[in-house]
């Protein structure tokens, strides 16, 4: 039986710490490499020099997804022609599992040298399997979908920072809002101009024209929805003068920061629709997938003949439940695995939660599911309708069928 070599890199910036581990679990040698194009040279020389002095026939390299600052030697070494002669495996590994993997060492410091003896160890011991280099059909997809899954996320983020910021300057705005967005651009033009001693002594006409000015056109029986806000501006709290304007500006710039998101949020989501055009799929054709989440889930997934079936499919999302059993006992209430790829996780869920409002087979599985829960109904009946959508997935893009809406019985 041949030799293999194991080697761990701790990621860095600026360097990669190296340990090399023959079979044994012996160290074979350690020494440092930048991040950077001569590093990845110098780390190859090494390697291959290494492999020959024991006489091995394979070659193990992981490292930790430690941000993106992998993503550079990983493409290097997959295509380091030198390697291919070791038989190369690259396993790019989720530091969750290092952390644990590093628990069975009851006596050991935290230092990069020892992290990389602790990833060369765990590929020693093996069931981490070698990562694909990445697939550049989708990879470029891929940074987009991702980009956007943050900056919905810091949107989310500045709208409840803002809500809080409206609540100090006036308290009953949220509650008695007449908009169907609160963050819409009439609703922006009262709140974030106005104090509500304005709003209250301002007679109804001119309010309303304030908001037909910036309403496009698009609302409806506007003198009503000014006397809805003027009654909350009299039953409003007062803010403390000496608060006015720290909260009127803190508010203005935060009011602003969300109409800048918004704005780069629907400038991505034209170049998703593009780059989305190039990969053949039919997931935009199932009621409430449109183009975002459609690339969103097949950027995560890339080529599905990957996935062996859709339960495969489904662990490398997380969409899986841990079994919690022992003796007689089995647990009724089980968590969600939660350790898969969460961005491919968020685009099932948000996709699940568009199709169950427009697909009537999806609609009566989700009430079902809420029904049924004891706890969470909502989350719990979204996260299961997810992992129905996830067969669907797997059937569309594995047979390029286009979307046929079953009817109910």
């Amino acid at each position: 039986m041949g030799k293999t070599l194991f080697v761990g890199i701790d990621i860095g910036s600026d360097t990669n710490v190296v340990r090399i581990l023959d079979d044994t679990g012996k160290d074979v040698c350690g020494f440092n490499v930048s991040n950077d194009l001569p590093g990845a040279e110098r780390l190859v020389e090494r390697i291959v020099n290494e492999a020959e002095l024991i006489d091995a026939d394979k070659v193990k390299i992981g490292m930790e997804a430690t941000n993106l600052y992998w993503w550079h030697l990983s493409q290097a070494l997959h295509e380091a022609p030198e390697l291919a002669a070791f038989a190369a495996e690259i396993a790019v590994i989720n530091p969750k599992v290092i952390d644990g993997f590093k628990n069975i060492y009851t006596d050991i410091v935290k230092t990069d040298a020892v992290d990389a003896w602790v990833i060369a160890d765990c590929l020693r011991f093996g069931r981490v399997r070698p990562t694909p280099p990445p697939d550049m059909t989708y990879a470029p997809l891929q940074r987009l979908t991702r980009f956007r899954y943050h900056m919905v996320s810091n949107l989310a983020r500045e709208k409840n920072r803002a809500l809080n910021l409206i609540f100090l300057k006036f308290s009953t705005y949220q509650k008695e809002c007449p908009f169907s967005d609160l963050f819409g651009q009439a609703s922006r033009a009262v709140v974030g101009n106005l104090t509500p001693d304005e709003i209250a002594n301002m007679p109804v006409e001119e309010l309303a024209d304030l908001m037909l000015q910036h309403g496009n056109n698009r609302l409806k029986d506007v003198p009503e929805m000014a006397k809805v806000i003027k009654q909350a501006a009299r039953n409003s709290y007062r803010l403390n003068p000496k608060m006015r304007d720290a909260v009127d500006v803190t508010l203005a710039m935060s009011l602003e920061t969300i109409r800048f998101f918004e704005s780069q949020q629907k400038k991505i989501d034209q170049v998703i629709a593009k780059e989305l055009k190039a990969i053949p799929q039919t997931l935009d054709t199932v009621p409430g997938i449109g183009p975002v989440y459609s690339a969103g889930i097949v950027a995560e997934i890339g080529d599905i003949s990957r996935f062996k079936n859709h339960n495969a499919l489904a662990k490398f999302a997380g969409l899986t439940w841990r079994q919690h059993q022992s003796s007689k006992f089995t647990a009724e209430d089980i968590p969600l695995t939660r350790s898969g790829n969460y961005y491919l996780r968020y685009y099932l869920i948000e996709a699940a939660n568009s199709v169950r409002v427009r697909e009537p087979e999806y609609a009566a599985f989700y009430r079902k599911k809420f029904t049924e829960a004891k706890h969470h109904h909502h989350k719990r009946a979204l996260v299961l309708t997810a992992r129905k959508l996830v067969r669907m997935v797997f059937t569309l893009l594995s047979e390029g069928q286009i979307y046929k809406q079953r009817r109910l019985g």
